[in-house]
């Protein structure tokens, strides 16, 4: 179905009920609804906004756009957790309903400040010639929930030098002042940073860019994040443009960091590291990361990529964002963990033991198709060894270790309802260990893979059957001992 301009930017406060009521039935008779990940009711997800902590409860508001699975009028949608586990969905959190916002909330983030959660956003706006006017924003929510929207933008021009792909304000304190970083498209069509300051979160003053040394990396970085964790400044952005190099940067667009000195606001200096990908997946896009009361880093991604069509579009509803992670830096690299309240899932537990020599090994009652697996592979004397997941008639899902080119395989290539193929696959990244984990979250359609305790992690959607739930272990052209345990979800 093909989308008009009108359609797109439809109000959901126009729609009737019974045509709300329409869509929820299509969505909830859909197969691949999941069962533990934050997912829309209807309608398209995209980018995690506001991340935050307030109030004694995480905060997470989402871009929605409630009528179809396709880049409409943005809302922020609004879900809200005590555990990181059990998400509780608020409801309608900001609508683009001023001249600042008309043609979108766009993505963002918040900050405590004076016992209120203070977010930040670009407004998107276009004029009669369908230009594009991004203006930045401020809403804020007090303790009884109740969002309230500045009544002007907070920074309404764009800096000369900039084109109008200027978006994705971060904001955080540091010492007496704030900073906010937007994602931005300079005049030559390269992408960058630029930072703003303020005293008060109400007036902000331009210093300029981050000094990178990116100065020809794609076309628009989006999402900026910057954070300082174990005496690192790091830097996450989503570069769009990057050619495909190797087994780097095959999907549509990127999502990685650099890790350096901590940047001596309000210097923009920044010496720092080579980029990287956060994740060696197919579905990861537009993080964002919050500090919480234990000092925690976490990161919540959007599970899915822009101008991708998937299966579950004709169920009225698309994407879904990633289980929390917690972020530590080791050797200039960024390890990604599940947060530990995911165990709050677990129940039923299995175990299995044994020996793989040459073979594909599956186990009785060692199946399902949502779970939490983690399988070691010890004494790997075998050409690649792996585990296969949502296994069916002609399905499966292929997770390995591949001794010979060291590297891991994500493999979709048979994982039920084909999509995005011109994009391949099969993810691979360069990978070399003596013991080797593999730590799957596997939901109704996707699968998320922390490698050696977060190593490297590789997130993909998956369209399976339902009926394919087998597991299966191999080893190939050898041996390997496996030890694997898995809870239900």
């Amino acid at each position: 179905m093909e989308w008009t301009r009108e359609q797109r930017y439809r109000k959901i406060e126009e729609v009737s009920e019974q045509e709300l009521h329409n869509l929820k039935k299509i969505v909830q008779q859909c197969p691949w609804r999941q069962t533990f990940h934050i997912q829309p009711e209807t309608g398209l997800l995209n980018d995690p906004n506001g991340f935050s902590f307030y109030n004694g409860e995480y905060h997470l508001f989402y871009q929605w756009f409630p009528l179809g699975p396709v880049h409409g009028l943005k809302y922020w949608y609004h879900t809200k957790s005590k555990d990181l586990t059990n998400w509780e969905n608020v409801g309608i959190g900001i609508r683009p309903d001023q001249f600042f916002d008309s043609h979108g909330a766009y993505s963002g983030s918040g900050i405590e400040h004076d016992e209120q959660l203070y977010l930040f956003y670009t407004g998107n706006t276009r004029n009669l010639d369908w230009e594009r006017l991004p203006y930045q924003c401020m809403a804020w929510m007090d303790r009884h929930g109740e969002i309230n929207k500045a009544n002007e933008p907070i920074i309404d021009h764009v800096p000369e030098g900039y084109t109008d792909h200027f978006r994705d304000p971060k904001v955080w304190k540091d010492n007496d002042a704030f900073y906010m970083i937007i994602g931005a498209q300079r005049e030559n069509l390269t992408g960058t940073v630029v930072v703003y300051r303020s005293n008060d979160l109400n007036h902000w003053t331009f210093l300029g860019e981050i000094d990178t040394q990116l100065e020809n990396f794609g076309y628009m970085w989006e999402c900026p994040d910057y954070f300082e964790l174990e005496n690192n400044g790091v830097l996450i952005f989503s570069p769009q443009g990057l050619e495909p190099s190797g087994d780097a940067f095959r999907n549509i667009y990127q999502s990685g960091y650099i890790v350096g000195n901590p940047i001596a606001l309000p210097s923009l200096n920044y010496q720092h590291s080579e980029f990287h990908e956060l994740d060696h997946g197919f579905d990861f896009y537009a993080p964002q990361s919050m500090e919480d009361p234990s000092g925690r880093r976490l990161m919540i991604g959007w599970m899915g990529l822009p101008e991708i069509d998937y299966p579950t579009d004709q169920h009225g509803w698309a994407h879904c964002l990633t289980i929390p992670r917690e972020l530590s830096v080791k050797n200039n690299k960024i390890i990604q963990k599940p947060v530990k309240e995911m165990e709050n899932h677990r129940k039923a537990k299995q175990e299995v033991h044994g020996i793989i020599d040459n073979d594909i090994k599956s186990y009785a009652d060692f199946n399902g198709t949502t779970y939490e697996l983690i399988c070691e592979f010890h004494d790997i004397f075998a050409s690649e060894v792996g585990v296969a997941i949502r296994c069916g008639e002609n399905e499966e899902t292929i997770i390995k270790y591949d001794v010979v080119s060291k590297k891991i395989v994500f493999d979709r290539s048979r994982s039920g309802q084909p999509f995005a193929e011109k994009y391949g696959s099969i993810r691979q990244c360069d990978f070399s260990a003596d013991i080797v984990k593999f730590h799957l979250f596997v939901d109704r359609s996707s699968v998320e893979v922390f490698i050696n305790d977060g190593e490297r992690v590789m997130t993909g959607r998956i369209f399976p059957d339902q009926d394919s739930n087998g597991v299966q272990f191999f080893a190939k052209n050898g041996k390997s001992r496996l030890e694997a345990v898995k809870w239900e979800y």
